[in-house]
């Protein structure tokens, strides 16, 4: 059984398909991937971020994004926040995001 893969929300949907084209390449390729074989594709392309939460980790020549997603009954992988690395670590601020969406969709 095939995994489905949606977005939090139509804007979630646009803010990733308006990434760079080399961020946006690798983003379709890896969910291509995760509908097949699910949301681990391991390192470097996932990681688990705690509680549920997990990182699309996209490395192109326009430089480094990340792409937060979860998973929720059904077989059904959620992207809740994208948004372009400028630093070594991740900013609280956008693992703020994330998880509040996450939370959003976890008590739906």
């Amino acid at each position: 059984m095939q995994w489905t893969v949606t977005f939090h929300s139509d804007s979630v949907e646009s803010e990733i398909l308006a990434m760079p084209d080399g961020f946006l390449s690798r983003f379709v390729r890896y969910a291509e991937r995760m509908e097949i074989y699910g949301p681990d594709l391991g390192m470097p392309h996932t990681r688990a971020m705690g509680e549920g939460l997990f990182e699309l980790r996209l490395k192109a020549a326009e430089g480094i994004a990340r792409v937060f997603y979860c998973t929720v009954v059904n077989r059904n992988i959620v992207f809740l926040h994208s948004f372009v690395k400028k630093t070594d670590k991740t900013p609280p601020r956008e693992l703020k995001v994330a998880r509040q969406r996450m939370k959003e969709h976890q008590h739906a």
